[in-house]
């Protein structure tokens, strides 16, 4: 058994994780993550569960986005705890969390503005790639293979995602809500078993809104894939998740169900500053 495909065993082990739905797949205990004198996050806990639609909600320069790269091992927090699948995480950078199963997608979409729609969802796949481009030049059948393999599955999450008729576009062409549905199938690529979505509707036209809730929710129920998001859009929010986490100055100040953070008067306070 090559290297290689210890890699792909392993990563296919990480998904199986015999989790049932409303398990906690990821648990954040009294995370504090400071730059130099200025704290982002100061003893934060909550807990994702396996099968939710989980919010990150706060006004801006809250720590959300900072919350989420401590998810995706971009930051390593000084104090706390992060629990995922039952096992504490040691410090981890962001490929290993992707191997793990946690795939991400960005405010500003990164993808490859040169590349197709085809191209750039195929790049999700390269975690689960075990032959090398070396093998690859020498022996094409067995990678030719593989490679048949992982563009069947890219062609059903372009499928599913309703985004055939762009499949050869150079994504830099495409319009900014079709772009950043290419960067979740790309994310959907990567067969995550926690999605994290960083603020999905930012910039988004209603229809546009409307088309990424429709899929965010396809992705939950139909794909049964975790996903945390931070969004601006309140109304999407409270729509779309099942618990909402709400962040205040990098503080926790409210953890519950979206009717009863909707009518807690300390997020209300912070959302409209009458308390600062």
């Amino acid at each position: 058994m090559s290297a290689h495909h210890d890699a792909h065993h392993d990563i296919a082990l990480a998904r199986n994780d015999g989790l049932k739905p409303g398990d906690v797949l990821l648990d954040i205990r009294n995370v504090s993550l400071a730059f130099g004198g200025v704290k982002a996050i100061t003893d934060v806990s909550f807990d994702i569960r396996k099968g939710e639609i989980r919010a990150i909600i706060g006004p801006n320069g809250a720590g959300k986005t900072s919350m989420l790269n401590v998810i995706n091992g971009f930051y390593t927090p000084q104090e706390g705890v992060i629990v995922f699948r039952g096992r504490e995480r040691r410090a981890m950078k962001p490929h290993d969390a992707v191997a793990q199963g946690i795939a991400r997608t960005f405010q500003n979409v990164a993808l490859f503005k040169g590349m197709s729609t085809l191209d750039n969802i195929m790049a999700g796949r390269s975690v689960f790639m075990k032959e090398s481009l070396f093998w690859q030049m020498l022996w094409r059948g067995r990678a030719l293979k593989e490679e048949i393999a992982h563009r069947e599955k890219v062609e059903e999450i372009i499928d599913f995602l309703e985004i055939q008729h762009i499949r050869r576009t150079p994504v830099g062409r495409l319009p900014y809500g079709l772009q950043k549905r290419v960067e979740l199938g790309r994310a959907l690529a990567m067969e995550p078993s926690l999605l994290l979505l960083d603020e999905p509707m930012a910039g988004m036209n209603l229809e546009e809104k409307e088309d990424m809730s429709r899929f965010i929710i396809d992705v939950n129920r139909q794909r049964g894939t975790t996903i945390a998001l931070i969004e601006h859009d309140m109304g999407v929010v409270m729509d779309l998740s099942d618990r909402v986490v709400v962040l205040d100055y990098g503080k926790k100040i409210a953890d519950d169900v979206p009717e009863k953070v909707k009518a807690n008067k300390q997020v209300i306070d912070a959302y409209l500053g009458v308390a600062h």
